[in-house]
């Protein structure tokens, strides 16, 4: 597939993700305007999603998403064979921690939130299934990272710039190992402000369908850091007894 067909088969996504920032109505225009997206070629993938069903106008000029995209969504969701098994735990891991908890695997170069239940707490950390984030930077991606056999992980460090994505972020393969190693002897893998300034993640793994997924319990630098070793214990039962 070519580089515009590949936009081109994109758009009806951003069109959508576009609903979902504006949280209202838009008219042809200001989808346009804020996809970036030509109005005329707007124009055409908004007729598209209205005859499957997927949008309707409440007025002559301005369209919302239907209910299809939630009903299509919910059925794959339910018949997800990880992470309908999966979600209870975490909800109850939530519950338990009064934190976000998250589930994610390796894509690439990149961690991919396979889902997130978000702590009630006014102030929490906040992420969406589908977010994906640096493998070195991330308590999932370090996961991900040391369930690498020795080679492939020493490959990878070796072809991968560790970008700096916050001050604390870990830039260096000599530091990134040790703190692999450090993480993998106790048993939990941790990131303290280094994705996401003044956040913690504490994340181990789990197996499931012969992959490695990683669990994470995430909050806020202040929250988190005092009770480390109760937030890994209880990550840890969790698993074990899902395991």
């Amino acid at each position: 597939m070519g580089a515009d067909a590949g936009r081109t088969s994109l758009r009806g996504l951003d069109v959508l993700e576009t609903f979902r920032r504006a949280g209202k109505q838009l008219s042809l225009s200001d989808l346009a305007r804020q996809t970036g997206i030509p109005v005329s070629t707007c124009h055409g993938v908004v007729k598209a999603l209205e005859r499957r069903g997927y949008l309707y106008f409440a007025s002559a000029r301005e369209a919302y998403p239907t209910r299809k995209l939630l009903e299509l969504g919910t059925a794959i969701d339910a018949a997800d064979p990880v992470v309908a098994h999966l979600a209870p735990v975490l909800l109850a891991l939530r519950d338990e921690t009064g934190e976000t908890t998250l589930l994610g695997t390796r894509q690439g170069d990149a961690v991919i939130y396979l889902l997130v239940v978000e702590s009630p707490q006014a102030i929490r950390y906040t992420a969406h299934a589908g977010d994906r984030k640096p493998l070195h930077s991330s308590a999932i991606g370090k996961v991900m990272l040391d369930a690498m056999a020795e080679e492939e992980r020493l490959a990878w460090l070796k072809t991968h710039r560790l970008q700096r994505v916050t001050g604390q972020t870990i830039t260096s393969a000599r530091r990134l190992r040790a703190d692999l190693g450090a993480a993998h002897r106790r048993g939990y893998y941790v990131t303290r402000g280094e994705n996401v300034s003044d956040v913690m993640a504490i994340a181990a793994p789990i197996r499931r369908a012969g992959a490695t997924f990683g669990v994470a319990i995430a909050g806020p630098l202040h929250r988190m850091e005092p009770g480390e070793q109760k937030m890994a214990a209880k990550l840890r039962h969790c698993i074990r007894a899902v395991e």
